[in-house]
């Protein structure tokens, strides 16, 4: 798998303008924020109230390791509660042009993220890229489309099944990991402080484009 890679996700989404015509429509590429055509609704994923109640707040008093582990299973499951009761086509919708982040784009680059920092790096078990290649590196952004949307969420869950198992593995915050960085040692206090600060990144995206799709914010 190759290292994942932010470049695509410099731009921030933001509200359409709508003083601006609206460009003609183009059903071979999934909608963006500023669509207002009305299209049949996908199949949603289950809905927030339906949704269960599994993220807990990180304990405030608590000791390094336990904080690291504690944060990260917060965002991964606030990332779970943002997307929730979007419809695949929802899920497919893009911020405004240039940008190609969109809700599902984000699950699926946070999906390679897992696999790539706490199976690969951590265990030096390498892991083939679903998403991305050398001739296509944002794969994970910009190759979404409703069909394949649902089954993307099912495989971030999957993925996070086998990465809490690889970070549960592992207890030494200090000495290296088993792979490399970009030929460099790294220790798995590095690899959970950068994942946090992935998903602190990536969430602050989706809320921006969740209130452009429903209107919903906050947490």
């Amino acid at each position: 798998m190759s290292t994942p890679d932010d470049s695509a996700t410099s731009t921030l989404p933001s509200s359409p303008d709508a003083s601006s015509p609206d460009s003609a429509s183009d059903t071979s590429t999934p909608p963006s924020a500023s669509d207002t055509s009305s299209a049949a609704p996908s199949p949603a994923i289950s809905t927030a109230r339906s949704l269960p109640a599994t993220r807990v707040d990180p304990p405030p008093m608590a000791g390094e390791r336990e904080s690291l582990d504690a944060w990260i299973e917060y965002y991964r499951e606030t990332a779970l509660r943002k997307i929730d009761g979007l419809d695949a086509e929802q899920l497919c919708t893009r911020s405004v042009p240039p940008s190609a982040l969109s809700p599902i784009g984000i699950i699926r680059h946070l999906t390679d993220n897992e696999a790539y920092w706490l199976r690969e790096v951590l265990l030096d078990d390498e892991q083939p890229d679903p998403h991305c290649s050398e001739d296509n590196p944002d794969g994970d952004f910009e190759d979404i489309e409703p069909a394949t949307a649902l089954a993307d969420i099912e495989a971030y869950r999957q993925e996070l099944d086998a990465t809490r198992a690889a970070q549960a593995s592992w207890s030494d915050l200090d000495g290296p990991v088993r792979g490399l960085r970009h030929g460099e040692h790294v220790n798995l206090r590095w690899i959970l402080t950068h994942l946090i600060e992935e998903y602190a990144r990536h969430l602050g995206h989706l809320d921006l484009l969740c209130e452009v799709i429903d209107g919903r914010t906050g947490e």
